[in-house]
């Protein structure tokens, strides 16, 4: 797989990031964190924290989360099942996929908003599958339909699994169904031990803002570490609601919880595989809706992408929503800016960053596709401009010379495909064959490009014989 350098934006001078990070480790030592999992505070406290169990507040000494932040690997490979598609965090290249676990999708006849069910999980993997720059597939659709929270994990992550051969992240929604999915899991990779090596799943906990480990992700997340399976642990917190409403608190807010994850995971497990992460935002002030395509919220995620880098944690954050309830002019320009911003600022994976909409309530198939061209531009800036002997062609200029043609020229034809970021649903016809063609906008091909992929496209699906002993093993499994 190509890579993609970040880190061309630093929204913090270096003093700045020193000192939220010095502030940050002052929190986590004087003010501590609720953690209310009994297995959590007990990691902790044998790894040198500060635990008042009545209470459940930890207070993590500065030494602590510098150990934690020493023994955290410096590279994590989300691998797919197709080695193809394996991505390496760290810190060297930008990879952008979906996200959200939103709980509703825009009908692909309709267009209007529905709940999602089982049918759009396998269906939104099975686009991405064939999205060029969508890089991995973090389940983005809830399966309405499941009733029972303990069948909603292995459900989510089989037909994603099915459906795709791109590295599969998702939330968890309960303990059984985190252990089912490690179990579906191995039988597929030939074994646990297979698939600490080549982890094709992981998975995200989350950190409740402010400065809270829920007792439920708390356990998820001392269990995947105890297991050395991958574990994203982000904090979500929102401008004047649960941090302080300025920009610079809330990456302090953000930096100092996504630690406390850290360390929790190291508590457990010195040197198991885990992603710090933010996915915070900004508060409409008016109304006190959570914001999800405010540029502010891209400013935010890449201050937290600076500091990762800066202490070499990899890192997953957020990009590429819109407020927005149609795919239209809003969804584009909240989108491509914000993509851009977290991109140009190094973070390893952008989540989110692909078909979600309407405070990350709602995904669209055919802002799948549009994000796909987005996300494309976006890596062509991260390429940069290549400047050698041969891409300067002085050469060139010299034997073709002043009124000359460079068309039919060789070094042209080297160039023409690879040079340029590729226009996938864009339209760049005359106006005579744009209206020749149906005057058809930008959504109305990316809605024959979804049609197209579903019906042609085929992913690499599960053995028949492996297929059918996970099936035995888990008849909870919809159709």
């Amino acid at each position: 797989m190509k890579t993609y350098a970040g880190g061309q934006y630093k929204p913090l001078t270096d003093a700045q990031a020193k000192l939220i990070h010095d502030s940050a480790l002052r929190v986590l030592e004087r003010t501590g964190v609720k953690v209310f999992t009994a297995s959590g505070r007990d990691y902790l406290k044998k790894a040198g924290a500060v635990v008042e169990e009545g209470s459940h507040l930890v207070r993590i000494p500065r030494g602590v989360v510098e150990d934690a932040i020493a023994s955290a690997p410096r590279s994590v490979t989300l691998c797919g099942r197709d080695p193809k598609h394996d991505v390496v965090l760290d810190g060297s290249s930008v990879y952008l996929g979906t996200g959200g676990t939103a709980i509703n999708v825009l009908d692909l006849e309709t267009g209007e908003q529905r709940p999602s069910t089982t049918e759009d999980v396998k269906r939104n993997a099975r686009v991405v599958d064939a999205l060029e720059n969508v890089h991995l597939f973090t389940i983005n659709v809830f399966p309405n339909d499941v009733a029972d929270k303990d069948d909603v994990d292995v459900n989510r992550f089989y037909w994603s699994l099915k459906n795709t051969g791109k590295h599969v992240m998702g939330g968890i929604y309960s303990a059984k169904g985190l252990r089912d999915v490690i179990e579906m899991a191995s039988l597929m990779a030939g074994g646990l031990e297979a698939l600490r090596e080549r982890p094709f799943v992981s998975f995200i906990t989350l950190i409740i803002s402010p400065l809270k480990i829920d007792g439920h992700y708390g356990d998820f997340t001392c269990y995947l570490a105890e297991q050395g399976l991958p574990v994203v642990v982000p904090t979500e917190p929102l401008c004047a609601l649960t941090s302080p409403v300025t920009l610079a608190s809330n990456v302090l807010i953000h930096w100092a919880e996504t630690l406390a994850g850290v360390v929790l995971t190291q508590a457990v497990r010195r040197g198991a595989p885990v992603l710090c992460g933010s996915v915070g935002s900004i508060t409409d002030m008016r109304s006190l809706a959570h914001l999800s395509g405010a540029i502010e919220r891209g400013m935010v995620n890449a201050a937290v992408s600076q500091l990762a880098r800066a202490f070499r944690i990899p890192y997953y954050s957020t990009a590429g929503m819109t407020d927005s309830k149609v795919v239209d002019c809003q969804a584009g320009y909240e989108s491509g800016m914000m993509n851009l911003l977290v991109a140009m600022a190094g973070a390893d994976y952008i989540h989110d960053a692909a078909g979600l909409m309407e405070f990350d309530l709602t995904v669209s198939y055919e802002k799948l596709v549009i994000d796909d061209e987005i996300i494309g531009r976006c890596l062509r800036v991260l390429r940069g401009i290549e400047v050698t002997e041969d891409t300067l062609a002085a050469d060139l200029i010299e034997e073709v010379g002043a009124g000359g043609d460079f068309l039919g020229q060789e070094h042209t034809i080297r160039y023409m495909r690879s040079e340029f970021a590729k226009a996938t649903v864009s339209d760049r016809e005359t106006r005579a064959k744009w209206s020749e063609e149906g005057r058809k906008d930008t959504f109305q091909r990316a809605h024959e490009k979804v049609l197209k992929i579903l019906a042609q496209h085929q992913p690499p699906g599960i053995p028949a014989e492996l297929d059918a002993q996970i099936r035995r093993r888990f008849p909870q499994i919809r159709e």
